[in-house]
C-alpha cells in the first residue's frame, strides 16, 4: 500500500481510473452521492434512481448518513462508511446502470462488481483508519436530497459537495483486482512457513466452523 496520498478530481474520468494502483491512498474532491440497500432495489428492481446527471456525479459513497435540520438547513452528524459487500447482488447493475467510475464504502465487494468497474473503468475505495466524524468537515456543501419523504433521511440519496474527502485506498482497481482477495491468498500461501516457524506438525488439524450453522 502506498503512503503517498493523492487528490481525484470529481467526476472521475475513465483514464485517471485506470491510472490507478491497487492499494493507492487517495482523497477525492467534488460531488458525491449516497445510498444504501434501498437505492440498490429500488434502481435494479423498480427503475426509480436518483435524479442526476450521472456524467457529472458518478461517484457512490456507501453510507446512510446521520443528519440533523437546523434553522431549515441541513447539517451533518456523522457519515461512517458501511459495509459495501453487502450490495454485492446489484452492485455490478448498478454501476453500469448508472455508469459510475468511483465506489466508496467499507470492506469489499465482489466478483460480479470488480468486472464490472473492469468493463467501465471505475475503481472500489475502501475506508481505512477513519471515522464518520472526521469525514464531517470534509463536507463543504449539503447540495440536497431526493426521495426523503419515501425512505427517510439513512435511506434517503444526499448530495454532498466534499474537498480532500478521504483518505481512502484503492481496494478494486480498474483492472478488476482486489485488494483483500489477494492479501487471501498472499496469507493462505504463507501458512506453511508460519506453521513452520511455530512449530506446528504437517498433520495438524485446525477446528473449522461453519458460520452457515451459527443462530
Amino acid at each position: 500500500m502506498s503512503d503517498q496520498i493523492i487528490d481525484l478530481q470529481l467526476p472521475l474520468d475513465e483514464k485517471t481510473a485506470r491510472s490507478l494502483k491497487l492499494g493507492q491512498m487517495v482523497t477525492v474532491s467534488g460531488m458525491i452521492f449516497t445510498g444504501r440497500s434501498r437505492l440498490h432495489i429500488r434502481a435494479i428492481e423498480e427503475n426509480i434512481m436518483p435524479p442526476l446527471d450521472y456524467s457529472k456525479v458518478n461517484c457512490f459513497f456507501h453510507v446512510g448518513p446521520v443528519m440533523k435540520n437546523v434553522n431549515d438547513e441541513w447539517e451533518i452528524v456523522s457519515i461512517e462508511p458501511t459495509s459495501s459487500i453487502r450490495f454485492e447482488r446489484y452492485g455490478a447493475d448498478v454501476v453500469k446502470k448508472m455508469g459510475l467510475r468511483t465506489l466508496i464504502g467499507k470492506t469489499t465487494m465482489g466478483p460480479r462488481t470488480a468486472q464490472s468497474l473492469k468493463e467501465i473503468g471505475g475503481v472500489y475505495l475502501s475506508k481505512i483508519g477513519l471515522c464518520g466524524n472526521q469525514l464531517v468537515p470534509q463536507v463543504k456543501k449539503v447540495h440536497g436530497v431526493h426521495f426523503l419523504d419515501k425512505l427517510g433521511k439513512t435511506e434517503a440519496t444526499w448530495v454532498f459537495e466534499v474537498e480532500k474527502f478521504g483518505p481512502f485506498f484503492v481496494a478494486i482497481d480498474a483492472e478488476g483486482n482486489n485488494y483483500f482477495e489477494n492479501l487471501s491468498e498472499d496469507i493462505e500461501n504463507g501458512m506453511d512457513k508460519i506453521d513452520k516457524d511455530l512449530g506446528i506438525p504437517s498433520d495438524y488439524t485446525y477446528t473449522e466452523v461453519n458460520p452457515s450453522g451459527c443462530k
